[in-house]
Parts: C-alpha cells; structure tokens; sequence
C-alpha cells in the first residue's frame, strides 16, 4: 500500500473503532462484537480495503505493543483483595481447568479436524486463554457478584500469560525452520524471565511515583506518561530476553503496581483505560480484517464441531471440576461456564503463527503446511467468532435466566449495624459494599470478607466507586446523622437510587428525615419493634432472628407469564413445598394486605414469599422469571 494511504486507514480503524465501542455501550454488549465484524466487513473477508499487504511487516510489531497495554491494564485493575475472595477456584481454573482445556481442546482438533498432534496442542494452548478484553466488557454490563467477577478476570489474567508462553514452546515443535527446545524448560525460562522483568519495572515505576518530584503542575499526566512507557519497556524488555516473555512481564508490572499505593492511581486507571480502548479496537479490527476467507470455509463443519466441543462440554467441564467445595451456587458456576469468550491473545499469536508457517512452507515448498497454517488460524478465529458473538452477546440475558445478577446494597457505616446487616445481606445472595472511612474498621470488615471502599461516603466520588450508579439500595448507617442525612440525599439526587434508608441515631431527628423523603429507622424504635415482636409473637420473632439458617422471607415483583392472571389458590401449587405467599401489594401506593385464595395476582404486584430458605429462592425465581 501507498505510504500516503497508510494513515488515512489507521485514522479510520481507529474512527470505526470508536464508534463501535459506542455502539456497544448503547447495547450493553461486548465491544469485541462490533470489532470482528468491523475487521471482516473492511478486510479480505469482506470489502477488501485492508489486507496483510496494508500494513507490510510492521503489523505484528503494533499488535505486540498493543497486547503489551491491554495485558497491563487489565492486569492492573486486579487487586488482590479481590482475588482472595474465591481463592480456590481461581487457582484451580489457571492450573487444573487450563489443563483441561488444553488436552480437551486438543483432542477435539485431532479428532474433528484431522491436524497432527503438535499442532493441535498448539491450538489448544491457544484456546486456554479468554483474557480481560473479552471478560472486563461483558462483567461491566453485567454486575454479578464479585466472587463470580474476580474468578473471571483472575482466570482471563493469568491464562493469558501462560497460554501465550506454551503456545510458543508447544509451536517450536510444529514449525519446521526453528530448532525445538523442552517444553518444562522453555515455558519455565519464559516465564521466569517475565516475572523478573515485571518486578524490576514495578519497583522502578513505584520508585519515581513515589519518591521522586514528577513536575508539580504536570505530575498527573507525567505519571500517566511514565506508567505507560512502563508498561511498554516490561514488554519489550522481557521479549528481547526470550519470545512472548513480555506478556508476562507486562501482567506482572501491571499486577504489582495496581496493588501498591502509587500517587495518582485514579488518573491513571482512567488513561490507561482510554488508551486501551484505541489499541483494543485497532488491533481487533485490523486483525479480524487479515483473517482469509478460506481459512473459515476450510475448517468447515469440523471447526464449528470444535466450537461446540470447546464452549458445551469442555469449559463446563473444567469449570464444574474447578469450584468443586467452593461458595459458588449451581447458578453461579453455569454463568461462569457459559461465559468464556476468547480475546486478543489467541487472536494475534496465531496470526503470527500462521504467517510463521506460511513461510516456512514457502521455504520448504510444502503445500501441507499452508494448508495446516490456514487450519490454525481458522479455527481459532472461528472460536473467537463465535464464543465472542454468542456469549458476549447473551451474557446479560445469561445472567437474568440462570438469575445471578444480585441486588446491589451499598451499606456507608461499617459499625455494627452495617456489619451485622451486611452479614444478614451476604447470606441472602446480595452483592453489598460497605463504605468506611476508619481503617481499622476498613480492615476487619475485608477479614471478615466483605467489599469495602475506604472513604467518606458523604463525598460524591466515593458512593460512586462503590457502585451507587447502579445500586438498588443504599443504607446510611453511620454514627452520625448529619452524615446520614446528606449520604440519603446525594443518593437519591445524584444517582437516582430506589430504595434509600438511613438510620437515626437520635430518635428526635426521625421526623426530620422523614419530612425529607428519608425512610428512617432510629435505634430506639428498632428496639420498640424487637422487643414487642418477643412479647406478642416471640415464635415468629425467634424464626425471623434465625432467617437464613433454614427460613427466609423475600419480597419479589411478579413478572412471570405462569402467575400473573391465577388466583393465590391456584398459585400455591406452583411454588415448592414449604413456600407460601405471605403478604401482597400493588399500586402506586403500595398498599400490603394478605390476600384471600381467590385474590388474583396482576403483573407488577409485589409478593413476599415466606418459607424454607431454598424453597423461598426456588419460588423467587419462579416468580420474577420473565
């Protein structure tokens, strides 16, 4: 291509990038989705206007530059704290579910598609890896647990190094011009190598943020600047040493200094996340746009066969055999089967893989191996296709089906009012996260494994980091009522929460509250209604005590075709044994009445449940399916 044209192309990959990510959040989908089907409409798939003679030799210089930002950035955003909060399954699923997706996948290529043995291990090794392009888009439009979210992103982290480095050594036994060296020995040397790499830029980059004068009036973007150029010197550093060594330098550096207290890490979280979002589209994009046309056509039936092996038999598997004894519910462990798209990894190490052995076939004129290049890099982008597609597409309507989206509860008070309504919510299945600003408090709580943010949840910038933009409920339930009341009011002016509640810790201030549209609840008249309930109906009130041991009482808008139109007489046989509907209301007011046998249930009435704890979850489910 003309000189004069090659950047006109790259201004207008990344324009259609941009525009793709936009799109992608107007339809709360992976942004991945739109940058494949870029690439294939603009690329030899499709129009023909970018090809592998676009961008000449320098394509697979950009793309590793590019792997070096994405793996850093992701790698950076995984904090430790969340890591230990599902710290057996993440480890099984980066050591024993990476096994078995490697054999598993390799077989399905031996025995679907007929490719030798190496090359199918290489295909395999590739396919272990989902990684934070693809998983960070999906968990930022579907807020799951954060268990759930941190074994993903664990997973897509640390599989992307280490599916990179084996598909290296495992692909020196499969190309012909390069001299194999012992698996153990090559992926130990890479990795090893890396993560000396990555340390070393760490604690140089901890070094000048900390302790080193960065410019007073441009010390924010000097450190942006400096974090950047860290990331792409661990990369580049570690890949002079040994090939594909950088991406596990640059998950390394990102990792480490994501978890020290470096200045202005909220600065550069959010550059590092633009940045990321143009390399990401560019690389995509250009990458789907060099995939042949007879690459896909050419694995056929067989390819979609692995697909299905891949996405249907082997990630359940793996995933099942890794949260075996963990917290997870059935619903939870689906969700994270049905949820591992593949990323850029896979992608750009097998284009490079393939153009490898496209000349080596040259070289050695072996027409078998063009077409085995072309089998190698057909599958893989056709997993990606479709696992991208599918189950980045679905995942929001994944999570709704298999209900694993949780009511998100901000609780700003850590005393023990907040810890204790937190543990109750925890047991219930909710996603809740406490905002403290004493960090001893701060430090108990995330011993006791709950999600903290240390801050003043009086303050705009806080209530944000702990998710009140897409949170149900928040709770004010500090000692301080002041605090309360202006927590109760930016919740419900500033990001427009349903449901806000505050405590009063003088009960002469309820009324005030009140008049301002604040649900509130003061010490003395908890303790009134807790005291009464034990004189009036203490056998009631000592199974309400004990909810979540073996009883529970939800409340659950009807939403479900099976109920709305039946009587309660009708609908009782439909909810499991031990589950009853105790109390109903509708309307905009709100009205609660128990209803009679032949009270009909209308879309919208909200019910409470009351029974068994699963027989109550059970019912919710049913209830509040669409």
């Amino acid at each position: 291509m003309a000189q004069e044209l090659l950047i006109p192309l790259v201004a207008g990959i990344i324009g259609l990038g941009v525009l793709s990510q936009i799109l992608a959040a107007r339809l709360q989908v992976p942004s991945i989705i739109f940058f494949l089907l870029v690439g294939v409409v603009i690329g030899r798939p499709g129009l023909g206007l970018v090809t592998s003679e676009s961008f000449g030799d320098s394509l697979p210089t950009i793309v590793g530059l590019a792997v070096a930002i994405i793996v850093f950035e992701g790698a950076f955003h995984l904090e430790f704290e969340r890591i230990r909060k599902a710290p057996r399954a993440a480890v099984r699923l980066v050591t024993v579910g990476a096994l078995i997706a490697l054999v598993g996948t390799a077989i399905a290529v031996r025995l679907l598609e007929g490719l030798p043995w190496e090359l199918s291990f290489v295909i395999g090794a590739l396919l272990v890896a989902t990684g934070p392009t693809v998983i960070s888009p999906i968990l930022e439009v579907v807020p799951v647990r954060d268990r759930v979210s941190a074994v993903l992103e664990t997973e897509g982290i640390v599989n992307d190094v280490t599916a990179a480095i084996t598909a290296v050594v495992l692909f020196e036994a499969v190309n012909p011009t390069v001299a194999a060296e012992g698996l153990v020995q090559g992926f130990a040397l890479r990795l090893g190598e890396g993560l000396l790499v990555g340390l070393l830029v760490a604690g140089v980059l901890y070094y000048l943020l900390q302790y080193v004068d960065l410019s007073r009036g441009a010390a924010p973007r000097n450190a942006r600047l400096l974090v950047l150029a860290g990331a792409l010197v661990a990369y580049a550093g570690a890949n002079q040493l040994a090939s594909e060594a950088g991406v596990a330098a640059a998950a390394t550096a990102g990792l480490v200094l994501g978890n020290l207290d470096v200045p202005y890490q909220e600065e550069i979280t959010d550059f590092k996340g633009d940045i990321t979002l143009l390399v990401l589209a560019f690389v995509f994009i250009a990458l789907a746009a060099q995939l042949p046309p007879e690459a896909i056509s050419d694995v056929g039936l067989a390819g979609l066969g692995v697909v299905v092996a891949v996405a249907l038999v082997i990630r359940p598997l793996l995933v099942f055999v890794s949260t075996i004894g963990d917290r997870f519910t059935l619903s939870e462990r689906l969700f994270i089967s049905a949820i591992g798209p593949r990323g850029i990894i896979p992608a750009s190490v097998a284009t490079l893989f393939a153009t490898e052995l496209r000349a080596a076939a040259v070289e050695l004129n072996d027409p078998a191996l063009a077409q085995q290049a072309d089998l190698l890099i057909g599958t893989v982008f056709l997993v990606i296709f479709v696992t991208a597609l599918v189950q980045g597409g679905l995942a929001r309507y994944i999570a709704k089906y298999l209900n694993v989206i949780p009511m998100r509860v901000i609780i700003v008070g850590g005393g023990q009012v907040g810890h204790a309504l937190a543990e109750r919510l925890e047991d219930r299945g909710e996603n809740v996260v406490i905002i403290e600003n004493d960090e001893a408090t701060v430090e108990s709580l995330r011993n006791d494994g709950f999600a903290t943010v240390i801050g003043d949840g009086t303050d705009t910038d806080v209530l944000r980091e702990g998710g009140a933009s897409n949170a149900k409920i928040v709770v004010a339930a500090t000692g301080d009522d002041d605090a309360n009341l202006l927590v109760a009011q930016l919740s419900k002016t500033k990001f427009d929460v349903d449901t806000v509640l505050a405590k009063a810790n003088n009960s002469g201030n309820v009324d005030a509250f009140e008049d301002l549209g604040v649900r509130t609840i003061s010490g003395a008249m908890a303790a009134a209604w807790a005291l009464d309930n034990q004189i009036e109906r203490p056998d009631l009130a000592n199974w309400m005590t004990d909810v979540g041991q073996s009883g529970d009482v939800q409340q659950v808008e009807v939403t479900s075709d099976s109920f709305v139109g039946k009587t309660v007489r009708e609908a009782g046989p439909m909810l499991p044994d031990a589950c009853l509907i105790a109390v109903l209301s509708r309307g905009d007011d709100k009205t609660v009445e128990v209803p009679s046998a032949d009270t009909v249930i209308e879309r919208g009435d909200q019910i409470t449940l009351l029974g068994r704890r699963d027989a109550v979850r059970e019912g919710m489910s049913l209830v509040g399916s669409d």
